[in-house]
């Protein structure tokens, strides 16, 4: 889910999002019509746009991210979200690969998993690694909050940009290698490369004065609508599509991209795009409706957008001849379409408005492809992407009848609802621990502690065992439950990609919890400096029929960090159900590069998965060193994936330490450091190789210095292992 946008003082921002009141009600057809209501020619190619895949083969590409859509069963007896979208799970099963073997880095959240997706690269190499807004520490120790959404070039509220990278610049921007390929780049509510926050990003790139940024200024409703979510990035000169609308294109400023990035344009938002891509009115949805916000405006609908919302507005992008199109797609436990689904908020498996909101949804995606199939657009000519940013837990009781399958018995639920935690009363209550922090509210929260202290300090220590003890009485079941499962430290979070470019935005420590739990603090809620003694309550479960929320996310189990990826076009192996390979999201970008012959100024945290792809889409040095390149890319991500089998032990050690004495805690300290660097050290020298096949002509050679890599890869992990034994 999308956070709310901006922040208010000290407050942490909490990433759910506002949902829309009222969107229209869907008709069900069976049937496609087109929007026009007559045939449509294929769509057109962008003569200057060029991919080096295998028999250039590959004309477009089409990048979906869906917001907590499951492939795998919430409950047994009930068809997954997957499942119950058999139109997109039978594409790409039957034209390509389907892996639900597929993790999120942490901490696994929307903002942190799609830029991850975007670029290849974990948050310790983008400025952020804890969405969906971060804390960060003002030089007087005190705390202030930043939306993890914000457009590229933008500045953070801390001073520095956003997109801050290892080296301290603006990392490089994921449109680029398209563009200079003379691709057009469509994006669609997905994370930072369209405008995020209004008026911030809107005075970035128009600036304070101009007529844009006055309408921000004075209307944020209709401005939202006309600038945010929505953007074309531009191939220099040769755009046809940004040439329909060159009066309102602005320079596409990157100054730190690599090589330069001079002379380039984009559109931002609907109001400069729509022109461009459907002169003769407002775009469609793929029911016929306009697509608008909940006060009737058209343009972006919100980032909540339904199947029916997205879909229809990026067929447009494609017929318009825009040949790369980036976008996301709304979870489907949450009511999207509002009252004329259901009076819940949200729904647990198998209940009837969940059923029937995957059947709208699946409806939409009947339409699209038979709308793509029509343009000319399919399996054969392009590039096919589908992933969600995370997976997520239900809160709630057992369903009833206890057998039900929702698509025959529908499933009905006593309880539907996290349960919230105001974190700071239960530690005065509890341990009368007064000291004072904020979190990024999370049922995984990131502390900071106020004036910064060191991981050593006793102010730190203390808090951290206290925070381990905390224990709650669960209102669903009645259990009493701890709130912490485990605790990760600065020196933990570095090894797990979690500490980024600038000191001042890495947390005091992260807190993976209980999973039923979503943890805030009271300073901005009545309540605050109370034990939990006195109203109101400490603990307390959401209800589904006021707004509240059941499912959560961010956190390191299982069933929240795997998720999944589909890819189905030229050169993607046709594998149906594969879960053969351990990927994360870092993989999708290089693999997507290499299929394309396409490649990124920096190398990637990520390998290509050719292990998905046809032999005779990779190019000669992938080809040529397939068995090499595969042993060292799984041992390398063994050693450098957060949920690889370093990551997952180091993180049990690293609580085993945090929770003990200091002696033990300092001995820890040694190790892990002595073992990042070492991870470090080694990962690079294998990235070096693996990017080099990949995009440098430089097969793995099957030598004994690869061999050792690999071997060093393997003791690295016992040592590990063996930490997290102890």
């Amino acid at each position: 889910m999308r956070p709310l946008k901006g922040f208010l003082g000290d407050t942490p921002i909490s990433h759910r999002t506002i949902r829309k009141l009222l969107v229209s009600t869907f008709i069900a057809v069976a049937s496609f019509a087109f929007v026009s209501g007559s045939a449509q020619a294929a769509a057109p190619l962008q003569a200057s746009c060029h991919f080096q895949s295998e028999g250039n083969k590959i004309k477009r590409v089409i990048f979906l991210t869906f917001d907590n859509v499951h492939l795998r069963r919430d409950n047994p007896n009930v068809p997954s979200d997957l499942e119950q979208m058999p139109h997109l799970l039978n594409f790409l099963q039957d034209n390509g690969t389907v892996s639900g073997n597929h993790f999120t880095p942490l901490i696994s959240h929307t903002a942190q998993d799609i830029v991850t997706s975007l670029t290849g690269l974990y948050g310790s190499r983008f400025g952020f690694t804890v969405a969906n807004s971060y804390g960060f520490f003002r030089p007087d120790g005190s705390v202030g909050f930043q939306s993890s959404f914000a457009y590229w070039t933008s500045l953070s509220a801390d001073g520095s940009a956003q997109m801050i990278n290892e080296k301290g610049k603006i990392a490089p921007a994921p449109w680029v290698p398209f563009t200079r390929a003379g691709c057009d780049v469509g994006g669609f509510s997905t994370a930072n490369i369209e405008f995020e926050s209004i008026p911030a990003d809107v005075n970035t790139v128009f600036g304070v004065n101009s007529p844009e940024g006055q309408e921000a200024a004075t209307d944020r409703t209709l401005a939202t609508a006309d600038f945010e979510g929505i953007a074309i990035h531009c191939a220099q000169g040769a755009s046809s599509v940004c040439n329909r609308n060159s009066a309102h294109a602005k320079p596409d400023l990157l100054p730190d991209e690599p090589g330069t990035y001079v002379g380039f344009n984009a559109l931002y938002g609907n109001k400069y795009v729509q022109p461009a891509i459907n002169p003769s009115g407002p775009v469609l949805d793929l029911n016929g409706n306009v697509i608008a916000d909940s006060h009737g405006n058209p343009g972006f609908p919100g980032f909540d957008p339904t199947a029916s919302q997205s879909l229809g507005y990026v067929a447009t992008l494609l017929e318009a001849g825009v040949p790369v199109v980036y976008f996301y797609i709304s979870d489907v436990h949450d009511n999207e379409l509002g009252a004329s689904l259901s009076p819940e908020s949200t729904f647990g498996p198998g209940e009837a408005a969940y059923v029937k909101q995957l059947q709208i949804y699946d409806q939409a995606f009947a339409k699209f492809f038979a709308r793509l199939e029509a343009d000319g657009i399919t399996k054969d000519n392009t590039l096919f992407v589908v992933t969600a940013d995370e997976n997520d837990h239900f809160v709630g009781s057992a369903p009833t009848p206890a057998n039900c399958d929702g698509i025959h018995t529908p499933c009905t639920y006593t309880h539907v609802g996290e349960i919230d935690t105001l974190i700071d009363r239960l530690l005065l209550t509890q341990r009368q621990n007064t000291t004072p922090f904020l979190v990024h509210s999370d049922d995984a929260p990131t502390f900071y502690i106020t004036g910064n202290p060191a991981p050593t300090d006793p102010v730190t220590r203390t808090l951290e065992h206290d925070v381990n003890a905390l224990t709650v009485t669960n209102p669903i079941t009645g259990n009493n439950d701890r709130l912490s499962a485990l605790l990760a430290d600065r020196a933990e979070m570095k090894l797990l990609h979690m500490v980024p470019f600038l000191a001042d935005r890495v947390p005091s420590f992260t807190m993976f919890g209980n999973d039923n739990y979503f943890n805030e603090t009271s300073s901005s809620k009545t309540g605050q400096g109370k034990d939990c003694a006195q109203p109101p309550a400490c603990v307390s479960e959401e209800s589904n029929l006021s707004g509240g929320f059941a499912w959560n996310h961010g956190d390191f189990q299982k069933q929240i960090s795997r998720t999944w990826f589909g890819m189905a076009g030229p050169g993607v192996a046709r594998q149906g159900r594969f879960d053969g390979v351990f990927s994360d999201h870092t993989d999708l970008r290089p693999t997507v590069m290499a299929l394309l012959g396409l490649k990124d100024d920096y190398v990637h945290d990520g390998r290509v998965l050719i292990e998905n792809l046809d032999a005779r889409a990779l190019p000669d040095s992938l080809r040529d060193s397939l068995f090499t390149y595969t042993a060292l890319a799984q041992a390398y991500k063994q050693i450098n994936a957060t949920k690889g089998p370093l990551g997952v032990n180091s993180l049990v050690a690293a609580n085993r330490a945090i929770t003990s004495d200091n002696a033990a805690y300092q001995k820890f300290l040694a190790q892990i450091g002595a073992v990042t660097s070492e991870r470090d050290a080694l990962a690079a020298q294998m990235i070096a190789r693996l990017n080099g096949a990949a995009f440098g002509n430089q097969p793995v050679r099957f030598d004994s210095a690869t061999l050792d890599l690999i071997v060093q890869a393997q003791i690295l992990n016992a040592r590990v292992q063996e930490m997290a034994a102890e």
